[in-house]
């Protein structure tokens, strides 16, 4: 009997259809600004990355090793990333953009509240901000999204049933 294996493209896919509508649900229930509420996206995307993890070694019948568990649960945090990249320029430039203006604001009410700086140097940093704002929030996504991965994907390398002696029949 064959094994058929999900491939991680398709698990990062569905983990990744999962976080927009969680992060859509909480921007229209304007929670946009909870910071809680992200946490919990987190929370979600680190369980579902060890949900593949040990879900591709219960497909393999336990015939892997932790180096390949952990691969594909990083193979899995790749599409992840990939997506979630795409689809954070999307939703900055097509489907919330004033999220931008509404992030630089709260920056600058930051940088007042702390009265180290003049208002040249807010007014400057508040300008690169702005020049640099999709560059940070795709960066940020994926080094996130890689960060987070990679310690889900170790522990479901970790926690996946693995046999002692598996056979090599592939």
């Amino acid at each position: 009997m064959e094994n058929k294996i999900t491939p991680p493209w398709l698990k990062g896919l569905l983990i990744s259809l999962i976080l927009i509508v969680i992060g859509l649900i909480i921007y229209f229930a304007g929670q946009a600004q909870n910071k809680s509420l992200g946490w919990i996206q987190f929370c979600i995307m680190i369980a579902a990355i060890i949900w593949a993890c040990t879900n591709y070694a219960k497909q393999m019948q336990g015939n892997v090793t932790f180096g390949n568990v952990f691969a594909h649960g990083f193979k899995v945090t790749a599409a992840i990333a990939a997506i979630t990249a795409v689809y954070a320029f999307l939703a900055f430039k097509f489907i919330y953009p004033e999220m931008i203006d509404a992030s630089i604001e709260e920056a600058r009410k930051n940088m007042e509240a702390k009265g180290n700086m003049s208002d040249d140097q807010i007014k400057q940093g508040l300008d690169m901000m702005r020049k640099f704002f999709m560059p940070f929030a795709i960066g940020g996504t994926l080094i996130m999204s890689a960060i987070l991965g990679a310690v889900a994907s170790l522990i479901g390398a970790a926690v996946a049933k693995k046999n002692p002696n598996p056979t090599l029949e592939q």
